[in-house]
């Protein structure tokens, strides 16, 4: 073979080495510059049902939720699939312990609609409300309170009170302890209603008074406003007792984007939202 053709087919050899180098280079960039991101993603991935909105919700708690969609946060999701485009589905438990775990972070649903700020269970969103404990009294008693601290307490035999809730303290530090009447915190709400026991022996002359969270002390009272009074215990609330609370919605820790939307939502429909809660008779306040 001449050493002409020699050359041209080692120059192609070369040529074609070079080639097959190049292309591998450039799939390995390609491959750092598109699929690492995919893995990246996939990691962070937020599992969030796309085809409806899937809500964390007890079956018989109102004002709340029930399973006829009668309460709040019923309304408030409704509000929510609409902003979404999405049907609202619900994941039925009762609100005692073991709520969160046994629904939300089971991933059988992918919201709470109404949770305390800062739980330590959930990722929180924004607040869209704030309410306060309320005491709630007949309207024959004929007086107005915005404390414990009011010395015409004391002339109260017994005052209902859940055990565990932050005015328990309050009702310590005014010398209110004889007063207290106890009723449980943790219940089957499928079978007990603390709320509907304590206006109903309100009503019945078994408790002259109880403190409850404020929208279920509204909602009785909208229900019985002839019969009931409600006071915010807004002269109470302080940083060392707290009888005021941010109510937020909770998603998983880690879904940032699905918290997000949410987000955007409560600042999309705050008038629409706060339309519901005032419907309910939800006391609201800032804090």
């Amino acid at each position: 073979m001449q050493l002409a053709q020699l050359r041209i087919i080692f120059e192609c050899f070369i040529f074609v080495s070079m080639f097959r180098k190049y292309c591998v280079l450039l799939s390995a960039l390609y491959a750092t510059i598109i699929l690492v991101p995919l893995v990246n993603a996939g990691t962070t991935t937020e599992i969030v049902d796309r085809t409806s909105l899937r809500v964390c919700a007890d079956p018989n708690n109102l004002p709340f939720s029930n399973q006829q969609g009668e309460g709040f946060e019923n309304k408030i999701a409704e509000l929510l699939g609409e902003y979404l485009f999405l049907p609202v589905e619900y994941t039925w438990f009762p609100q005692s312990q073991g709520f969160v775990r046994a629904t939300l972070r089971d991933y059988k649903c992918d919201i709470i609609m109404g949770i305390s700020a800062a739980h330590e269970l959930v990722l929180n969103t924004n607040p869209y409300y704030s309410s306060i404990f309320s005491l709630v009294y007949r309207k024959e008693i004929d007086k107005s309170f915005t404390s414990l601290a009011d010395p015409e307490l004391k002339k109260f035999s017994r005052i209902g009170l859940v055990a565990g809730t932050s005015p328990t303290n309050l009702m310590l530090k005014y010398g209110l302890i004889e007063q207290i009447a106890p009723y449980h915190l943790v219940v089957d709400t499928r079978v007990v209603s603390v709320g509907d026991q304590m206006i109903n022996d309100i009503l019945t002359k078994q408790l002259d008074a109880a403190i409850l969270w404020g929208p279920i002390a509204g909602y009785h009272i909208s229900q019985h406003d002839s019969e009931l009074q409600l006071a915010p215990l807004v002269e109470d609330d302080s940083e060392e007792l707290r009888v005021a609370f941010k109510i937020t919605m909770g998603v998983r820790p880690g879904e940032v984007e699905w918290k997000r939307l949410i987000n955007k939502f409560i600042k999309a429909k705050k008038s629409e939202i706060d339309a519901i809660l005032e419907g309910y008779g939800v006391p609201v306040v800032n804090n």
